[in-house]
């Protein structure tokens, strides 16, 4: 009789790798997290891996310019405990090369996998830069795990929920939007975001699909005149970002936008949705469906009081 595989053994260093993990049913697998890894909320209790090298307290200007000068300095704004990784004895680290704000750098993983770790894990490096990518990644992890027929289950699944929210909206008003990624200095929706927008029966008015979200001067804004601004930072709950939204506020004409004169400013969860490419995209989309049928506020998100 054959023995049966051995039970991997993961350390996910990227909040949106383990919502991977755990949506294909392997959450007993994992035995490390990144400090952004929360959901599911029994995550929680896993080690924490990885730690930030800048206070994340004050506002999105301030945060903004002390990512910016730790990354003068490093490849990543993030360090890993490569002891305690060790100690965890990883068959796979999962993490990832698309932003090095995002998540610990690949570089850094790769030196301390090298270096440190003797379990010699298998790592695993995902590239989100666009919603198919997000598929592929999910099909990755897959493969790595042993488990491929799993991740295209759940590929499916996702990509039919998507389709059905683009069959109700096909009939609808297409608003135009500006999605606000970041408050001060002002940057807007890039990566997948543009393909959500649509799916979700919206005018995505800057951004690319596929390329990292770019920064917008106000006067761009000003002139877009959006039907629907929703401001979702990067990493901020929606308290969070109610406390910065005086960077909008204050600006010149902000209460003549369209947007604004409807009432069709929402705040949103930028941390759990939208800028974590996972299954949880679906939701996000979802969001933005609410938002566009007119909802004043729903799970994640909320119109601007």
């Amino acid at each position: 009789m054959s023995s049966n595989p051995q039970q991997p053994r993961i350390v996910s260093l990227i909040a949106s790798a383990t919502e991977i993990v755990c949506a294909l049913g392997l959450r007993d697998c994992l035995v490390g997290r990144s400090h952004e890894c929360d959901y599911p909320s029994d995550v929680l209790a896993l080690p924490q891996c990885t730690s930030p090298k800048f206070q994340l307290d004050g506002s999105s200007y301030e945060i903004d310019q002390r990512v910016k000068a730790v990354l003068q300095e490093s490849l990543s704004v993030y360090k890993v405990d490569a002891e305690l990784v060790d100690s965890l004895a990883p068959t796979h680290i999962i993490t990832q090369s698309q932003c090095e704000v995002c998540a610990v750098s690949l570089k850094d993983v790769q030196d301390a996998a090298c270096r440190f770790i003797h379990s010699q894990p298998r790592i695993v490096s995902l590239q989100p830069n666009s919603l198919t990518d997000v598929w592929d990644d999910i099909a990755t992890v897959g493969g790595a795990l042993g488990i491929p027929e799993r991740a295209q289950r759940l590929v499916s699944d996702l990509q039919r929920r998507l389709q059905e929210i683009q069959s109700r909206r096909r009939d609808k008003p297409r608003p135009r939007l500006v999605f606000v990624e970041w408050i001060e200095p002002l940057m807007v929706g890039g990566n997948w975001m543009p393909t959500l927008i649509g799916i979700a029966g919206g005018v995505n008015l800057f951004g690319e699909e596929g390329k990292h979200s770019p920064p917008l001067t106000w006067e761009s804004l000003r002139q877009a005149d959006p039907d629907v601004i929703v401001v979702a930072p990067c990493g901020f709950d929606m308290e969070r970002t109610r406390q910065d939204m005086y960077f909008l506020q204050d600006k010149p004409h902000w209460s003549e936008l369209n947007a604004v004169q409807s009432g069709r400013v929402y705040v949103a969860d930028g941390n759990q949705f939208f800028n974590r490419p996972g299954p949880r995209l679906v939701e996000s989309t979802e969001i933005l469906e609410s938002i566009f049928d007119g909802q004043a506020a729903g799970q994640g998100f909320a119109k601007l009081g």
